[in-house]
């Protein structure tokens, strides 16, 4: 998949040389822009993966009044190429929250490895965000939720509530079992256990949390869940709470 650049540089022989350079490694030029005016409008047109931005340019804007401006548009990493390197630009620099920021003049591997990590960097803010936002909306609505999602391998799965039959601790980390798949994430058992939805899953040990509703019979304090070969043992101190919460006749 190739990654489209937006080249935003005022200097057209610097400009047409990054273009070159960023072509012969492999990358999508979709535009290339001397002035900020046209750099929010390109920004807006092709949404870039990448825009890579002169600090000092021409004109009433500024690279960074230019970045901030694109970042109210649409959410892209952005690369601030500069020969200045005193204090005062570099803070200012980060009033716009680049994604990395390369001292003129620089080599092609310099301009490569800044581009690759700002897409890394930006892919896992991207990643966390939505995860946030995911496990927000499960804690606001989890009496009605009817899936989670679940961070495995660098992405969110789904995992529908009927199918998750227990979570389990395992040291630092928690496993989220379901019939056909087990998800390690990094987690906490009272985090996941404020998560989910209290009708349906409860713990029942302070290394499990179990669906109720997958639960198949309990016997001497050990719980068998459905699709599962292996028991679940019952703490002391939850099976007052498990009796209650169970129909027994």
């Amino acid at each position: 998949m190739s990654v489209n650049i937006l080249v935003t540089e005022d200097e057209s022989i610097v400009r047409k040389d990054i273009e070159q350079t960023l072509k012969g490694l492999g990358y999508q030029v979709v535009a290339s822009v001397d002035n900020g005016e046209d750099a929010i409008e390109a920004a807006a047109k092709y949404r870039p993966d990448v825009i890579l931005m002169d600090i000092m340019l021409k004109g009433d804007l500024n690279g960074i009044a230019t970045a901030e401006e694109i970042k109210r548009i649409t959410d892209v990493p952005i690369i601030f190429l500069t020969a200045y390197a005193d204090r005062n630009t570099l803070s200012e620099a980060k009033l716009a929250e680049p994604h990395g920021y390369i001292l003129k003049p620089f080599k092609d591997v310099d301009l490569q490895t800044s581009i690759e990590m700002a897409l890394h960097k930006f892919a896992k803010e991207q990643e966390a965000k939505m995860e946030n936002e995911f496990l927000r909306s499960v804690a606001e609505h989890k009496e009605s939720a009817e899936y989670i999602f679940v961070k495995h391998r660098s992405k969110l799965v789904k995992v529908s509530i009927d199918d998750l039959l227990f979570v389990e601790a395992l040291k630092d980390y928690v496993v989220v079992h379901t019939p056909e798949h087990s998800y390690t994430i990094h987690s906490t058992m009272k985090d996941v256990e404020r998560k989910l939805n209290e009708r349906r899953f409860m713990r029942v040990h302070r290394s499990y949390i179990v669906n109720l509703d997958q639960v198949e019979s309990i016997k001497y304090s050990m719980i068998h869940v459905r699709a599962m070969d292996m028991e679940i043992p019952v703490g002391g101190s939850y099976k007052e709470m498990l009796a209650s919460r169970i129909n027994l006749l």
